[in-house]
């Protein structure tokens, strides 16, 4: 093989090795406890109501339902979260002084009891309609997915 050839087929190995691992680590990782803006959270709940549109074959009132629920259960999280942008801190602060928090960590737990309350019905609800609106069959693939303790989606 002529030096030219060598150089170039070695020049293009190294450029897709570095284009291959700066897409690799260049994405957003998102995760339970990760932020995402209202923009990128409606895409993730999309996606995901696609997703599960498609395992389960849902009618487009089903996929409705489901997004219904998709966003009953963002509101919720959202309200949890509260007025706070990093739990961790909150947390952090029941510790930082030489004797723990009760009082700080009693109101912290009131008032993420008091949101599950008040927007747990309406979840419910969404569930139930959803859930309801499937067929049998529908219903006994979602019971199996639950039945392996939700690795749907994992592969292998």
């Amino acid at each position: 093989m002529k030096p030219w050839i060598k150089r170039t087929l070695i020049g293009l190995f190294g450029a897709s090795i570095v284009v291959g691992g700066l897409t690799a680590c260049g994405h957003r990782h998102y995760g339970y406890n990760s932020s995402m803006s209202s923009e990128e959270s409606a895409e993730f709940r999309g996606k995901m109501v696609e997703r599960v549109a498609g395992k389960l074959d849902l009618t487009a009132e089903q996929k409705q339902r489901l997004t219904v629920l998709g966003d009953k259960l963002h509101e919720q999280r959202i309200a949890l979260m509260g007025e706070t942008k990093d739990p961790r801190a909150e947390m952090k602060a029941l510790v930082a002084g030489d004797k723990f928090d009760k009082a700080r960590a009693q109101a912290l737990v009131t008032d993420k009891t008091t949101v599950l309350q008040s927007k747990s019905p309406e979840v419910i609800a969404a569930l139930a309609d959803f859930y309801d609106s499937l067929n049998a069959e529908q219903q006994q693939k979602v019971r199996d997915f639950m039945e392996r303790r939700g690795r749907w989606f994992q592969r292998g």
